[in-house]
């Protein structure tokens, strides 16, 4: 009789450390799906949503928002934890990477890859049947061209961003195509927005991480010291001019505001000037302080756009 306490106690242990081992699995599967860089995956499929809804004078649908997000949000998911799946051996060779879920080995590759599966064919699936068959393309043609043609190009030629931003620039477009069926020349006045947002965003983190890059062996900026620092800046400050350009005349607001005009000049200036920053500096510190500038610049602009 003495021993049940002991028992009950040894129970109620054993309950907890499987509560937290649930736990920990749940929050694995989650940071597989990416959720900081999906947060602005749906930003910009919602703005596009929204201003494809108004250049073609529809009524706003909340219910056909909800189904684009989900769809949307489920095939990134889908595509982000692939993209594990596909790096997890050269994840565990960055010091930025080696505690993702997989790369540390707290997950299984063959759960990773029939998980990450499921969800794409799910948000796919779902994006055609809810949405519309465009939508579901271009959600499609995103996760095929990020995982089987920019994925592999991270290992042969710093050209890998040029190709990557043309996946990374399509949220926007299956908001849009959501919203009224079909794309327009607005629309790809949304894409080059966000295709040239991500030079800057991306030269950053890969300044920051130049030496783990190299560690695994990703050929994202080039090996030899000036070419690499001529390869940053021109990567950097074109796309950072264009963008102020763009910005400044964009197809699907008509007739901008003064207030749209004035705030996205502050927007892009800042940007340029963090941008510039890191080009003259090359420090961690300034790499740091353009990719805030980064995050900080996207969800606002696409605001403002909504808003004017």
């Amino acid at each position: 009789m003495a021993s049940e306490p002991i028992v009950a106690a040894l129970d109620v242990s054993a309950g907890r450390r499987s509560r937290s081992k649930d736990s920990t699995r749940l929050s694995d599967y989650w940071a597989l799906t990416k959720p900081e860089v999906n947060f602005l995956i749906l930003i910009t499929t919602f703005a596009g949503f929204y201003l494809g809804g108004a250049a073609q004078s529809r009524d706003f649908s909340f219910l056909l928002l909800i189904h684009t997000l989900l769809g949307t949000l489920l095939v990134a998911s889908g595509t982000g934890t692939l993209n594990q799946y596909i790096e997890r051996r050269y994840d565990a060779q960055m010091r930025r990477t080696a505690r993702r879920p997989l790369a540390a080995g707290r997950l299984q590759p063959s759960a990773v890859l029939w998980f990450g599966i499921a969800l794409s064919l799910v948000g796919s699936v779902y994006l055609a049947l809810a949405v519309n068959v465009l939508a579901s393309l271009l959600a499609i043609a995103t996760l095929l061209s990020y995982l089987f043609i920019y994925t592999p190009l991270k290992r042969k030629t710093p050209l890998c961003t040029l190709v990557g931003g043309c996946p990374g620039a399509m949220p926007p477009l299956i908001g849009w195509a959501a919203a009224c069926g079909t794309l327009t020349v607005e629309a790809g006045t949304l894409y080059a927005l966000l295709f040239l947002w991500q030079f800057p965003h991306f030269m950053a983190i890969a300044w920051m991480y130049r030496e783990d890059y190299d560690r695994a062996g990703y050929l994202v900026l080039p090996h030899e010291s000036r070419s690499r620092v001529r390869f940053v800046n021109w990567q950097t400050l074109l796309p950072l001019s264009a963008l102020l350009a763009l910005g400044l005349f964009p197809a699907f607001t008509g007739q901008p505001s003064r207030f749209y005009l004035v705030g996205v000049s502050l927007l892009s200036l800042g940007f340029l000037y963090y941008g510039a920053q890191f080009v003259l500096r090359r420090t961690n510190s300034a790499a740091r302080r353009l990719l805030a500038a980064s995050i900080i610049y996207l969800p606002l602009l696409f605001a403002l756009t909504v808003l004017s």
